[in-house]
């Protein structure tokens, strides 16, 4: 059972585990053992609440499929564990970033120091282009 918060909670047999030969350095060892882990989950099947499943599917992140199946590929270590541990842990921050309700942006519009600003450096810069210019004759 992965453990996120007091309410939600992701059970071990929603997560699928794979492991697979890394790339990158390691020696003879990285032909030979398979100590990089994919970690699969499904989205829209597992037992999230509907709303982080939701904000999870709406983020842009390359990592999750047409389908709503989550890939994490964890190789940064060279032991199987701790690369389970890791792929663990970065889902674990995904699912707690999209289970964070953002507060709506209230809309306001500019003061009028900020206008004047805004239109005084619009008058100096029209001026420092109008001095580029050749002068009428």
């Amino acid at each position: 059972m992965l453990r996120l918060s007091d309410q939600i909670s992701v059970p071990e047999d929603e997560i699928e585990f794979h492991a697979i030969r890394a790339g990158g350095p390691g020696g003879q060892n990285v032909n030979k053992v398979s100590t990089a882990i994919h970690l699969r989950f499904d989205i829209p099947a597992s037992s999230l609440p509907e709303a982080v499943k939701q904000r999870l599917l709406a983020s842009r992140d390359h990592r999750i499929s047409h389908d709503g199946v989550l890939v994490i590929k964890a190789q940064r270590y060279r032991s199987q564990a701790k690369n389970r541990e890791d792929a663990l842990q970065r889902l674990r921050e995904l699912i707690e970033a999209a289970s964070r309700v953002r507060r709506a942006r209230k809309a306001t519009r500019p003061g009028k120091a900020a206008r004047m600003r805004r239109m005084d450096a619009k008058t100096r810069r029209g001026q420092t282009k109008a001095m580029r210019r050749k002068p009428d004759v």
